[in-house]
């Protein structure tokens, strides 16, 4: 009878989201396979955060993909060894996301997630301005979509045996029109058309967007700094206005939920875009 019901709870245990289990104390190392998740963008930022909760607070296995390896990110290395593999490339390159793949299966032996999360917002331009050349708008699509294509393709055939997630940190620009953004507002807005076509392709998959709030990094820098010149004043100085009175998300708070959203988003979000802080989501919102 003892034997029975070991196997029993072992079974249950094996099949619990990661999420699940830390809700009622119990640790993820008990699934015998903690989720592994791959993240591109990982070296500061939003990405850095993802990689943080998805160690900490999820206890996920982790490749990440950056141009860079940066010390905040050599220090998680450091203190997670091997449940942390960094990958340096280059997102645009098709090689690059098969050999985050590869890593994957070779160290890990399996892929849970995507965190789709390599971006750029450089340089601002209106359409008719000499940054905004046809170029320049090509080179930001390869970053802020295209890449995403490269990996999407190298991991489906392992997201599909593992019912896996892809999480694409899109922006509220998908759905706006900010004067100078845009080729970010066109490739973002993209990369939400790509998600919901993904979940209606590829069911057993579970594809979601997400709006990760006005947060402080590099990006508001280069906003801040090289707005005036091309940005609408009235447009500009709301991004100053919330520097300057502390409203900016942390990356810590808007990176929690993703990575939780990487481990355990239901089904039902599949195709949606969502606000990081929507009810949708608060179950995955960081504790203080």
């Amino acid at each position: 009878m003892q034997l029975e019901f070991g196997l029993f709870l072992s079974s249950f245990i094996l099949h619990q989201e990661p999420r699940l289990l830390l809700s009622i104390g119990l640790p993820v190392s008990m699934t015998f396979s903690s989720p592994v998740i791959i993240v591109t963008g990982a070296s500061r930022g939003i990405g850095l955060a993802v990689v943080g909760a998805l160690l900490k607070s999820y206890k996920a296995r982790v490749v990440t993909l950056s141009r860079t390896r940066t010390p905040e990110l050599s220090a998680l290395v450091s203190e997670h060894g091997d449940n942390l593999a960094p990958l340096e490339g280059d997102v645009t390159k098709e090689q690059s996301a098969i050999a985050a793949v590869d890593l994957a299966k070779s160290k890990f032996g399996r892929l849970d997630g995507l965190i789709l999360n390599a971006g750029t917002l450089d340089p601002l331009g209106r359409i008719d301005s000499p940054e905004s050349s046809v170029e320049s708008w090509k080179s930001m699509f390869d970053v802020n979509l295209f890449s995403l294509v490269h990996l999407i393709k190298a991991g489906l055939p392992l997201l599909r045996e593992s019912h896996g997630r892809v999480i694409f940190v899109s922006s509220g620009a998908a759905n706006g029109g900010i004067a100078a953004w845009g080729p970010y507002s066109a490739s973002k807005a993209a990369m939400n058309s790509l998600a919901r076509t993904l979940a209606n392709e590829e069911k057993d998959i579970v594809s979601v967007a997400v709006r990760p709030g006005v947060v402080d990094t590099e990006m508001q820098s280069i906003i801040r700094a090289k707005g005036t010149a091309s940005m609408k004043p009235e447009e500009h100085d709301k991004f100053i206005t919330l520097h300057a009175q502390s409203q900016l998300v942390k990356p810590e708070d808007t990176g929690h939920v993703i990575a939780g959203l990487s481990v355990g988003a239901k089904p039902e979000l599949s195709g949606a875009f969502v606000d990081w802080q929507s009810d949708e989501v608060k179950e995955f919102r960081r504790k203080e």
